[in-house]
């Protein structure tokens, strides 16, 4: 509801400023449900609420150039937040102050711009859009005209390789627990799955092939209609039906990639996993895809139909522009990586606890970890201070202590981008993320703050040149091909989006769920959780690891070590990141004393 709204107010603000001069566009909207009246049926102004001129509305920041501009608009108006469609003037800006953005915009993404940019697009989107505007606008995401078969994304082909190679298995599978305490209608929630699989076609598509090429083959509602098996279980064995759940392992040919089932410990206590094959999803789909399944539950409850609004396009639309349209960026890109990635080492030799098997088996293990708001704060400020993101703070750091544990200079991270570059893909289940290869250098013993400079320039390019798929980066640029480990790089640093987890008179909480496997050898996951007015209240993580090459402890001292170096240059962003203290108190007095400890006793004998 508060998305609508927020959405519902932008238009109104841009209608505004289509007929009115910028100064007559009213500070604040307020939405009500009614005007409130006096007993003489006229309006009663003194019960009117009084406008927030503080609070942000609209969507979140969907790309990180939008996330960098509201930190900066926030930052030189000095309120806690800004949303993307607030504009700059509305929230008491003036022109000494957009100079003064004007100039952080500068330094921030190298970019030239007047002051009469800002008065024509005060918003964040707006200036989003003019600082990656230079140029002809690409052609927007609409409905296409279908073939007889249609293609895979370039994403989903290569796991439709992979299935058909290593056969089926839990590696890519995207699962959702959630905890469900109170009176559940099964028959309900049994039909609102089924419509949340009508309404995306990537959740009733099955992959078939015709002489080798994969095809997408969507079924009708009906052939896809998905099952909700329900089984009993007790309390004592709910971890081990859960970790059973995850392992589904699909057959793409023959299976929708969504599998379901409701674990019941009790008449009112239940737990949902929801399992996607990562082919049909990724992790930003998540939050929609709970979301239809709200709207769709509350309505059968009511014994109607969900009424939803119908989406703009689907992901077989997705695939065919993708094919057609940002092709025409891609070779330009593509450049960009050859030179970027020339010479990257075939693999970062980070000390392991085992030697890598010659084929890599998959099994993994996973923990979690928590950073406190105080850190959080601290990050924060540091990235605002340097016109990055936190985002960029934990990859700098990331990057800092592989290099300081011994992977060399040259460090490459893998990321994660959304890939969602247009907004009609908002609100579709599918395979959209991309994966970008950030390759740092660590080499001269900077401070983290000129370290944080250099992470920032790298994010920035791999943002700007972010449609060039993976998948085909790997094949222009065709490393040694192995079994044993990821190409390009073998860390991942992922971002996940919170979103709050909900069902009508129901308490539901919940989350992601370990599968125990392993992509790539380290996958370190965080999540941010802020309140509603912006403010850091801690980041929460996943650390999922390959156990063919590295051991528990291992990775659960390297992740400590991780919290320590973003202590420490939260307090001090100038030191020198050779002088951070990685170790704590026990590990030093290991290196110092017990590893140092050449005592011997001599025999007392003469020479």
């Amino acid at each position: 509801m508060a998305r609508d709204i927020g959405a519902f107010v932008a238009s109104v603000r841009g209608y505004m400023r289509g007929v009115v001069p910028e100064f007559m566009v009213p500070a604040a909207f307020v939405v009500l449900d009614e005007f409130p009246l006096t007993a003489n049926g006229k309006l009663d102004r003194a019960a009117l609420p009084d406008p927030d001129f503080t609070t942000s509305t609209g969507r979140a920041p969907r790309t990180p150039a939008e996330e960098i501009l509201c930190g900066l608009f926030a930052d030189v108006l000095g309120v806690p937040e800004v949303g993307v469609e607030d504009s700059f003037f509305d929230l008491g800006g003036h022109s000494l102050l957009a100079t003064r953005l004007v100039s952080r915009v500068r330094s921030a993404f190298g970019a030239e711009l007047g002051v009469r940019a800002l008065f024509e697009a005060p918003t964040v989107s707006g200036l989003a859009r003019v600082l990656a505007g230079a140029g002809q606008a690409r052609a927007a995401l609409e409905p296409m005209a279908r073939p007889e078969r249609l293609p895979l994304s370039f994403s989903q082909n290569r796991l439709w390789f992979l299935n058909r190679l290593e056969g089926p298995s839990a590696t890519y599978n995207v699962p959702l627990v959630v905890r469900l305490t109170g009176p559940l209608d099964q028959g309900a929630l049994q039909e609102a799955l089924a419509d949340v699989v009508v309404r995306h076609e990537s959740l009733r598509t099955v992959f078939r092939d015709y002489d080798g090429t994969p095809y997408q083959n969507i079924l009708d509602g009906e052939e896809a209609r998905t099952t909700l098996a329900t089984r009993a279980v007790t309390e004592a064995g709910l971890d081990e039906a859960v970790a059973s759940a995850v392992r589904y392992a699909f057959d793409l040919a023959l299976e929708i990639p969504l599998h379901a089932e409701l674990l019941a410990l009790g008449t009112e206590e239940h737990v949902l996993v929801l399992v996607l094959h990562h082919i049909a999803s990724d992790g930003w789909s998540l939050e929609p895809l709970w979301r239809d399944v709200v709207t769709a539950y509350e309505a059968r409850l009511r014994g109607a139909a969900p009424g939803w609004r119908a989406l703009p396009v689907q992901y077989a639309d997705y695939t065919l522009w993708q094919r057609t349209v940002l092709a025409d960026s891609v070779a330009p890109q593509l450049d960009y990586w050859k030179g970027t990635l020339a010479g990257l080492p075939e693999r970062m030799e980070l000390p392991t606890d085992r030697p890598y098997p010659a084929v890599a088996s998959y099994r993994g293990g996973s923990f979690t970890f928590q950073w406190d708001t105080d850190l959080h704060h601290g990050l924060a400020r540091l990235a605002r201070e340097a016109g990055a993101s936190v985002f960029m703070v934990v990859h700098a750091a990331l990057a800092a202590l592989l290099a300081r544990s011994g992977a060399g200079e040259d460090i490459a991270i893998g990321s994660p981008i959304a890939g969602r570059t247009d907004e009609a893909l908002d609100d579709l289940v599918g395979f959209f993320v991309n994966t970008l290869v950030l390759r740092t250098d660590v080499s001269g013993d900077p401070t983290f703050r000129e370290l944080l400079a250099r992470v920032r320039e790298v994010d920035l390019e791999a943002y700007a040149h972010q449609d060039v798929p993976f998948e085909h980066l790997v094949e222009v640029l065709n490393p040694e091909r192995t079994l044993a480990h990821h190409p390009l790089f073998q860390t991942m640093l992922a971002w996940q989006k919170a979103f709050e987890l909900e069902l009508p008179g129901l308490q539901a909480d919940g989350g992601l769920a370990a599968t125990g496997t392993a992509r790539m050898d380290l996958v370190f996951s965080i999540t941010e959780h802020r309140t509603s007015a912006g403010r850091p209240t801690g980041l929460a993580g996943v650390v999922e690891f390959s156990t063919d090459v590295f051991d528990q402890n291992t990775v659960e001292a390297l992740t400590e070590r991780l919290g320590r170096l973003l202590t420490a240059v939260a307090a001090d962003p100038d030191m020198p990141v050779s002088d951070i203290e990685l170790l704590d108190e026990r590990e030093r007095e290991l290196v110092v004393s017990g590893w140092n400890d050449t005592v011997r006793e001599v025999p007392g004998l003469s020479l």
